[in-house]
């Protein structure tokens, strides 16, 4: 395994999916809208379009979700097929190598069935243009032969909704993200909406835990449901092997500490990151490559793993010349903020 793959997968508060997260989020996942918990003007939206939809007989329009990961795209498409009373099929645009595997999947849909593909942005060209006559006209559009005795058949299918999700928005080509009805970003969560999911994952769980265990797991989450989820399994074993089963404050704490995790959720490698800017570049502006070789990781991963919590937190900001430290990081660190630092901005979590 890669480097920047392998640490990504022991970073526990990352907010892509490991191993050990499938069964866990398919048992924790909410059925229906009601459930799902913040995003109100999305959740507003989908409401909406799938009443019209359902009360027209029609298949639902095709929907975009975007946003950071861990926040709940593929829980929302399960959610909207559910309302719509139909079955989902769901891929990732990786597993779609060739314009046969799409039209197998394609072929196989029933009318008003939901067609998810994860990391939609990962789509080959090829393969993206083969999906375009079946998003506008339900048709494929198949080649047959080679060279001079080569025929294109179009083939009918059953009108359908495709949900496409990505982490990496600007990644999309235009005539792909034209295509679709509905385009929704979804939000890093603040703890209130955090603490939320943390008590209703926990009565699914039938783990005790008290306000302030929940606010400190919150707090820690990095805004990302799936984080939440995680670091409340964590926090459940150590209270089960270390303390009587219930989750406290105390607890929860002493827990997430043993994961080297702070009371805001940042853990050694955001420590790296906000140390290399401060001490090595004097708080910066330095470029992303630059940060990138000084810890030995590459630049890609930094930008969409390590820096929007970061960024959301207030403790870096982009400029034209490169990152920059802002006041807020240098306090949080306990370094004297250098003169002319940045102000940090307002935090993702209010006290």
């Amino acid at each position: 395994m890669p480097k920047k793959d392998a640490e990504r997968e022991q970073r526990v508060i990352a907010g892509d999916a490991m191993d050990g997260d499938v069964q866990a989020d398919t048992s924790l996942r909410p059925r229906c809208l009601a459930e799902y918990i913040n995003q109100e003007k999305v959740k507003e939206n989908i409401a909406i379009s799938i009443e019209a939809a359902r009360g027209r007989g029609e298949p639902l329009d095709h929907v975009l979700l975007y946003g950071p990961p861990g926040l709940g795209k593929t829980t929302l498409a399960y959610i909207i097929a559910a309302e719509m009373q139909v079955s989902v099929r769901v891929t990732s645009g990786p597993a779609i190598e060739r314009i046969g595997d799409l039209a197998a999947i394609l072929t196989s849909l029933q009318p008003g069935d939901v067609l998810f593909i994860d990391e939609i942005h990962r789509l080959s060209r090829v393969v993206e243009e083969f999906l375009y006559p079946a998003l506008e006209e339900s048709a494929i559009d198949w080649v047959t032969g080679k060279g001079p005795g080569a025929r294109s058949i179009r083939l009918a299918i059953k009108p359908f909704t495709l949900i496409g999700a990505t982490t990496r928005y600007a990644m999309m080509s235009p005539p792909l993200r034209d295509r679709f009805g509905g385009v929704y970003r979804l939000d890093f969560h603040d703890a209130g909406a955090l603490a939320q999911i943390i008590r209703r994952s926990a009565a699914i769980l039938g783990v005790p835990v008290d306000d302030a265990g929940t606010r400190a797991i919150a707090e820690r989450s990095r805004g990302t449901p799936r984080v939440a989820n995680r670091l409340l399994r964590r926090v459940r074993d150590y209270a089960q092997v270390k303390a009587d089963g219930a989750i406290t404050e105390a607890v929860a704490a002493e827990a997430l500490a043993r994961l080297e995790i702070d009371a805001i959720g940042l853990d050694s490698v955001d420590y790296r990151v906000l140390r290399t800017i401060i001490e090595k570049f004097d708080g910066g502006p330095v470029g992303l490559e630059t940060i990138a070789a000084s810890i030995s990781e590459d630049a890609e991963t930094i930008m969409d793993v390590y820096e929007p919590y970061l960024l959301q937190l207030g403790f870096i900001q982009r400029t034209p010349r490169g990152r920059q430290a802002t006041r807020g990081a240098y306090e949080h660190l306990g370094i004297e903020p250098r003169a002319g630092a940045a102000s940090p901005q307002r935090p993702l979590f209010d006290a």
